[in-house]
């Protein structure tokens, strides 16, 4: 056999290594998921839930209004000079709310809470991991998919939603704030624009997107958590994968989502 078909064949098995390393997580991911959808008919933890939508969602609160404050901001600046000089100044606010609405409050909500709150959910359950706080709760016959995977996809399903509307909000404030005092446009004629384009479901739309992102950021965020490495450094990386993991899958998601809801 010659050198080139021996490094053919080492080729081949680092792909198929790595192939079956992915099918296995995500056949892990999965299962996990089955479990805790199994885990939901039982009664809730809502003191757990009301917890953990206060520490993952309240303190997301400032860096989702800064995000969508200067996308507002941006996307007017980049757009109204545009529009005004082609006399379409009458569409800057539907413009500037069906885009926000649609995609972006939905996308950067989600990639912010991956950040925010994908990373937190990830330390915490990978630092009890380590600690063997979750073969404690085993111990004690309670199950850690009811006790920690649940609340945190309830609460995730709840506050991203919430934190996407909000941002919906913030964002069309920014782009009315540069609209009228930049570009010099009535505020009647940019709120007129945003009543005349702007449907109901083009803000229901992106809100269905982020029950769907909160759900993934709360499921990566655990399994990773409870499949980390010992140690420290274990901990680093189980929060970096989801980081990243989170991210992915929500660009993927909206360009199936998209495909679907419009």
């Amino acid at each position: 056999m010659g050198k080139g078909m021996v490094r053919l064949l080492k080729l081949l098995e680092l792909v198929g290594a790595f192939v079956l390393r992915r099918l296995d997580n995500l056949g892990t991911i999965v299962l996990l998921y089955r479990d805790t959808m199994r885990e939901l008919g039982h009664k809730p933890r809502w003191r757990h839930i009301l917890a953990q939508m206060s520490h993952l969602g309240v303190d997301s609160l400032l860096i989702v209004s800064l995000t969508l404050l200067f996308t507002g901001v941006v996307m007017t600046l980049q757009t109204a000079d545009i529009l005004i000089r082609f006399g379409a100044q009458g569409t800057i606010g539907g413009i500037i709310s069906i885009a926000i609405g649609r995609e972006l409050g939905p996308v950067l909500v989600g990639v912010v809470c991956a950040g925010r709150v994908g990373a937190a959910i990830t330390a915490e359950i990978s630092t009890m991991k380590v600690t063997e706080q979750i073969d404690a709760l085993r111990v004690m016959a309670v199950s850690p998919v009811n006790y920690l995977i649940v609340p945190r996809m309830i609460a995730c399903m709840i506050v991203v939603p919430i934190l996407t509307v909000f941002g919906d909000i913030i964002g069309v404030i920014g782009g009315w704030f540069v609209a009228v005092y930049y570009n010099g446009i009535s505020s009647y004629l940019f709120m007129n624009s945003i009543h005349k384009f702007t449907e109901v479901f083009d803000i229901t739309g992106g809100v269905i997107k982020a029950v769907f992102f909160g759900n993934v950021i709360a499921v990566l965020g655990c399994y990773y958590g409870l499949h980390s490495p010992d140690g420290a450094e274990g901990v680093g990386r189980a929060t970096t994968k989801t980081v990243v993991s989170s991210i992915i899958v929500i660009f993927i998601l909206n360009a199936v989502l998209t495909f679907i809801l419009y």
